[in-house]
């Protein structure tokens, strides 16, 4: 059973859709303020099945990204006293004080990594917006992280994508697997 083969297949195709160009605005938009998926999982399949349009969908990527970091930056703000409330008496009042003080040390620094890195962005654009941080500096910072993360990713995928091809579609059912594999022993010690 080809499994995994299928699905890159399918992937492929939606990322040449006609309409592919507005969910990845969406996706990256909804990402960065309340949705869990990155926009990475259409940015690199796009940037692969139209290597010459990378540039153009990693400046969208990162356009909608920050102005869904905005929305997240006024969720924390106008929803100070909900969220404290959810933070505090779900639980997560040592991790909401961790976050409190990495942007108390660290300031737009720890904003423009978050924007760059695999950690949700929402939880940096929400927190910053709680914790009151000058707006201008937050807009620079995710801008420049997330630009160059969007950059990065698009660009390495339009140049070295299509000469690996053949290669990840060689061993792509084994990859899958492997990646499942992954995350199903990322989850279970996570629960430990």
């Amino acid at each position: 059973m080809k499994l995994f083969s299928n699905i890159y297949k399918k992937v492929i195709e939606l990322a040449k859709h006609r309409h592919a160009e507005y969910y990845l605005g969406g996706l990256s938009f909804a990402e960065s303020s309340f949705f869990p998926i990155p926009p990475d999982v259409m940015l690199m399949p796009m940037s692969l099945a139209r290597p010459n349009h990378w540039f153009r969908f990693a400046l969208l990527t990162t356009i909608a990204s920050v102005l869904g970091g905005i929305l997240g930056y006024f969720i924390g703000g106008w929803a100070f006293e909900w969220l404290e409330s959810i933070l505090t008496t779900g639980g997560y009042a040592a991790k909401f004080e961790q976050a409190k003080s990495l942007f108390d040390t660290w300031g737009v620094w720890a904003v423009l990594v978050a924007g760059f890195s695999p950690i949700p962005y929402k939880l940096f654009t929400i927190t910053a917006g709680l914790l009151s941080m000058a707006f201008l500096p937050f807009v620079i910072a995710s801008a420049i992280g997330r630009g160059l993360r969007f950059f990065i990713v698009a660009g390495s995928v339009a140049k070295a994508g299509p000469r690996l091809e053949p290669t990840i579609l060689k061993y792509i059912e084994w990859l899958g697997w492997l990646v499942v594999a992954l995350l199903m022993t990322i989850i279970i010690f996570t629960q430990v």
